[in-house]
């Protein structure tokens, strides 16, 4: 029994890496807030997830009980967090683009994303323990 291999806790483990991902990048701009030539990066996730999710998908799914049985039915897939780097702009007279008070912004904006994410994590993993135990 895979109890939690299931899509919504594939989702979350791809949502939370994306945010310990972004957490990096958001440091490493923030670390170079003064370097000359510096380009500040970001990280796409959820808009590469909604369209995973809005995708025509079929209704059936099936269930493999071997490796070796053919794939019915959409394959849940969570796409990697892309990380882009912002060449088009630039914010200081060394050619710096970060913007420190964005990335303090981001920074916590990424911090309560985290926080959301572990909470629906724990709250699932409340539920089916419940659901396990029976009480």
């Amino acid at each position: 029994m895979e109890l939690l291999n299931g899509a919504t806790f594939q989702k979350l483990q791809g949502a939370l890496n994306a945010a310990n991902t972004r957490q990096q990048v958001i440091s490493n701009n923030i670390a170079n807030y003064e370097t000359p030539y510096f380009k500040r990066s970001e990280v796409s996730f959820e808009s590469l997830l909604q369209q995973e999710m809005s995708g025509d998908m079929p209704v059936l799914k099936g269930i493999r009980t071997d490796s070796r049985h053919f794939s019915i039915g959409p394959i849940s897939s969570v796409p990697t967090p892309v990380i882009s780097q912002d060449d088009s702009t630039t914010m200081n007279n060394n050619l710096n683009n970060v913007d420190i008070d964005q990335e303090m912004s981001l920074l916590a904006d990424n911090q309560l994303r985290y926080n959301s994410y572990i909470s629906l994590m724990n709250e699932k993993i409340r539920m089916m323990r419940t659901a396990v135990e029976g009480r």
